[in-house]
């Protein structure tokens, strides 16, 4: 997976937030986060969905797998990550949107990108699939 996700990164950065593939055309962005156990910053390329104001949310996916991806425990521990959108980076800050609210994002997402239906329904009955919003700082 590590493999596989440097040339993503590789790629956005070349192309000014722009990858082909299974990411072709759809809205893409890197998240800087801390281990929350080693230190150890690491970058994760991800779908995200804009939200209000400066305001994107990001999907703790994993491509349905039935555990959440570790970006989103180190994220949501840290309450802070880094983010590059395009040819922009900034600090975010970073909060969980749940219940209804969060329902309605996910509900967006997957009207838009019907993998994230199908992530759903591999998870139905083992987890929510969490929600992030992720808002520029200051």
């Amino acid at each position: 997976m590590s493999d596989w996700n440097d040339k993503v990164i590789e790629e956005f950065r070349s192309n000014k937030g722009h990858v082909g593939g299974g990411f072709a055309g759809a809205p893409l962005l890197l998240l800087h986060h801390c281990g929350r156990k080693s230190g150890k910053e690491y970058v994760a390329p991800m779908m995200y969905q804009a939200g209000p104001g400066d305001t994107v949310y990001v999907f703790a996916s994993k491509g349905g797998s039935p555990d959440n991806p570790q970006w989103y425990a180190n994220a949501l521990a840290a309450r802070k990550a880094h983010v590059e959108l395009g040819t922009q980076a900034f600090d975010v800050t970073v909060e969980e949107v749940t219940g209804e609210d969060r329902d309605k994002v996910y509900g967006r997402q997957a009207a838009a990108f019907p993998g994230f239906a199908d992530y759903e329904q591999k998870t139905r009955g083992i987890r929510i699939i969490p929600v992030l919003a992720l808002t520029r700082t200051a």
